[in-house]
């Protein structure tokens, strides 16, 4: 018995020693407890082999590995899901690292002299939680680095040399949909694109590092970090004294909440969450909340009325993504609105002021486009009514040639001596042509008619009615002062 009790106690020191785990599969220099496998600081330039399929965490921070290829791992390690390579001088990793680690949740490769970011470095990390990358001499950064991390919820990418961040990456939110906490900061970034960080949800922008950079100052800065502070988001409220940015003439770096009022900018912060909205239209209101797992929401009116999940109270109804949505403004929808988030540690309250402008958004522009129509008719009027007084042109071919017929011998005898027209039948411009053949039948003075061109004078009463005719086609000038009588 003392024999068996002997081996069974060298079996069980065995398997508790470091060489003794999984049957001997600990490498060397490194200390395995279960799944734990940690390598740190033991002067390694390679990663030690062989690895035990069963792992779950290697711990190679503090070594030597300077190169991490393809094939540093000889088989899938499937159970593997975090990977520290902090403090290594690492300045290469193969796009084909990481395809025996798929299920890999954590990478740390922080600290390191990693100079660029390569075409699909991590594709292979479908599962990637956490990816840290910061104390680098990361420069560039390919927009395909990060291409199918759609689990990534935090990423280090701060104290290195990036001049340009791809934040498409961000704006959409399709590529990194579950990305929370980006870290950007004393990078050598000089400018930001401040209208597509304001577009960012605000549980993004609570975790968006970018202190410690050459920022340039401008107003559209300072108003970013502004509203972040009437936020009390986390990236501006817990690095307040780090935010500052580069003015012309400055020796040295100002603070970026300090540019208000100051010269030569003369920055003043935007009105938080106002919106503007005409008779007739329909808004929408965004809750933008700063916090992740909302359990519930609703919004309250300016006449108290709350509205919930289930519904609206006529004209507003709450959309999915939490909006409130307002049909048919009125007057009375005017005033400041509140958006109640609960979330799994703590609530937060949002407030949103709604201003209706007491007109329709297309009023103005009827009332201009009338005021034109009726001064552009005016005018044509005027020159349609110019061009038929003076450039009315001849209807007919036979007038713009047309002679004047030779005057009888007693013109002079029936015609006053201040007559401005002839007696007889002249063509004048603009008036149709008529026949001068004696049998003709035409219209004659006060709208009658002659047959033969022989006139039938009116009748006339009083001392004058006895006038002589001498001419039937002579008549009297109606600007004659006296009557010739013969």
């Amino acid at each position: 018995m003392g024999a068996v009790g002997v081996t069974l106690t060298w079996l069980l020191l065995a398997l508790l020693s470091p060489r003794g785990a999984a049957g001997g599969s600990c490498p060397p220099r490194c200390v395995c407890a279960s799944n734990i496998l940690s390598c740190s600081q033991a002067a390694l330039s390679a990663v030690p082999a062989p690895l035990p399929r069963f792992a779950a965490v290697l711990d190679l921070s503090h070594n030597n590995v300077t190169r991490l290829r393809a094939d540093w791992a000889p088989g899938r390690l499937a159970h593997l899901h975090a990977l520290l390579l902090s403090h290594n001088g690492l300045s290469f990793v193969s796009t084909e690292a990481f395809a025996h680690v798929p299920h890999l949740r954590h990478l740390d490769l922080s600290s390191n002299r990693l100079r660029a970011l390569e075409e699909n470095l991590f594709s292979d990390l479908a599962e990637l939680e956490v990816l840290l990358l910061y104390n680098n001499e990361i420069s560039s950064v390919d927009r395909t680095a990060f291409e199918n991390l759609a689990r990534l919820r935090k990423l280090y990418l701060g104290q290195n040399r990036i001049a340009r961040f791809p934040l498409e990456l961000l704006r959409d939110g399709s590529r990194l949909p579950q990305l929370a906490l980006l870290d950007l900061s004393a990078n050598r970034l000089r400018s930001l694109p401040v209208g597509e960080l304001q577009a960012l949800p605000a549980w993004l922008r609570d975790r968006l590092y970018l202190h410690g950079n050459p920022l340039a100052c401008d107003c559209p800065l300072f108003q970013l970090v502004a509203r972040g502070r009437r936020r009390r988001l986390s990236a501006v409220m817990d690095f307040q004294e780090e935010l500052r940015c580069l003015l012309p003439a400055a020796p040295a770096p100002v603070g970026i909440l300090a540019l208000a009022g100051r010269q030569p900018l003369n920055c003043s912060e935007a009105r938080e969450a106002v919106l503007e909205g005409h008779l007739g239209d329909t808004v929408t209101l965004s809750c933008d909340t700063r916090l992740r797992g909302v359990r519930s929401r609703h919004w309250v009116t300016p006449g108290g009325e709350r509205v919930l999940e289930e519904g609206g109270n006529g004209s507003a109804a709450l959309l999915a993504n939490g909006s409130l949505q307002l049909r048919a403004l009125r007057p009375e929808d005017a005033g400041t609105y509140a958006c109640w988030v609960g979330g799994p540690l703590l609530n937060e309250t949002l407030y949103v002021e709604l201003l209706v402008h007491n007109f329709t958004l297309h009023g103005p522009h009827d009332t201009l486009n009338t005021a034109y129509t009726t001064l552009v008719g005016c005018i044509l009027s005027v020159v349609l009514v110019l061009i038929y007084l003076y450039l009315t042109p001849c209807r007919c071919c036979c007038c713009r040639g047309a002679e004047k017929p030779p005057a009888p011998r007693d013109d002079s005898i029936n015609s006053s001596v201040l007559s401005a027209t002839p007696n007889h039948a002249v063509g004048v411009p603009g008036e149709p042509c008529r026949s001068h053949s004696a049998s003709a039948t035409g219209p004659g003075q006060n709208g009658r008619f002659k047959v033969g061109g022989t006139p039938q004078p009116p009748p006339r009463h009083g001392p004058k009615a006895q006038r002589k005719v001498s001419d039937p086609d002579s008549v009297s000038s109606v600007f004659s002062d006296t009557p010739i009588v013969v």
